[in-house]
């Protein structure tokens, strides 16, 4: 089992469920931006948010935010110590910094306040940061990693979380493959420059996906060009997908000429509006009757569509006829009875 290490009221690693990570697109000082996206970011179930640290009024605002937020703040910085030592000092729950970009002297002041605070540190490598590349840039990205965990082993610093990313999918699963072998800290999956999109969720799930399946990562973050809400909920289903949280899973059938309703906006409409549900349930929006509730049957419950609105099935047993208006109302009755069933 790995180490474990303590982000404000999260543990990360030592067999403790994955997290979800997002990273705020707001300039940090601006504490009323930040904290609404931030909030944004809760209410979709992120769990550990970073945010940019690029001057003094980002590390100052820091503890502003912290006292409107719920979740534990991780301050990014590039090169700065004074920056690091004045983010742990303002209240940031971890750090992440690149010791490469730190003299000895300055990194050990660092580490100084990051164990008096007790604080800890992520450090890691993505293609950008590499300093040496040979033909094997997987293994120069894992190696560069390893030698900041040491740097920091040097200092006696061991609250240590590692990250290793490319934007090339193979890249970031041997890295991770070969840190995984090498060192028991808790590590951070994700790929870096993923894309807008579909791309950036495809590249994500299998990157992500294919460590969590044997058994590598211990915090994840999707990362999207755009909204960093859709990194979350990416997170969460890859989560779902995999068994490793419960939570809403809403399947849909492709569509055909079968269909009696549009599919994809009923489907979008459900899970927009029962995403908060932190429970294992499986949802069917199927296009008609002759082959929905036979294909929807694994579903818990499901709707199809009919010419002059949907039936709702529990189990594979249709209940009632209803308009296409009160599908979301009447699906939420069912499932809460299906959760008292639980309970």
């Amino acid at each position: 089992m790995r180490r474990s290490v303590r982000v404000g009221k999260v543990t990360i690693g030592g067999g403790a469920p994955v997290s979800v990570q997002s990273m705020t697109t707001t300039k940090t000082s601006d504490v009323e931006s930040t904290v609404l996206q931030i909030k944004r970011l809760e209410e979709t179930g992120c769990e550990i948010v970073r945010v940019a640290v690029q001057d003094e009024e980002d590390a100052k605002a820091i503890r502003r935010i912290k006292e409107r937020i719920s979740i534990p703040v991780v301050a990014d910085i590039q090169f700065d110590y004074r920056l690091a030592i004045l983010s742990v000092k303002s209240g940031a729950d971890k750090i992440r910094i690149n010791p490469g970009n730190m003299s000895k002297e300055r990194l050990r002041d660092v580490v100084s306040v990051a164990k008096e605070y007790g604080v800890p540190i992520r450090v890691g490598a993505n293609v950008g940061s590499l300093k040496h590349r040979t033909s094997e840039r997987w293994k120069d990205l894992a190696e560069s990693a390893l030698e900041e965990v040491r740097t920091l082993e040097r200092e006696g610093f061991y609250d240590i979380v590692v990250s290793v990313k490319s934007s090339n999918v193979l890249e970031t699963i041997r890295a991770n493959e070969y840190i995984a072998e090498r060192v028991d800290y808790p590590i951070h999956l994700g790929v870096t420059e993923a894309g807008i999109a579909e791309t950036a969720i495809v590249k994500s799930s299998i990157a992500i996906g294919h460590l969590l399946l044997k058994g590598i990562g211990d915090t994840i973050r999707v990362s999207i060009a755009g909204d960093p809400v859709r990194e979350v909920i990416a997170g969460k289903k890859i989560l779902i997908s995999l068994g490793l949280r419960e939570g809403l899973e809403v399947i849909a059938c492709p569509t055909c000429g079968r269909a009696e309703i549009n599919v994809e906006e009923l489907a979008q409409k459900v899970e927009s509006s029962l995403f908060h549900i932190n429970r294992s349930l499986k949802v069917a929006v199927m296009g008609c009757v002759v082959n929905g509730i036979g294909e929807g049957r694994d579903a818990d419950l499901g709707v199809a569509g009919l010419k002059d609105g949907v039936v709702i099935f529990v189990k594979g047993e249709i209940r009632e006829k209803v308009p296409k208006e009160r599908v979301i109302d009447r699906l939420r009755f069912y499932i809460n009875e299906l959760l008292k069933e639980v309970d």
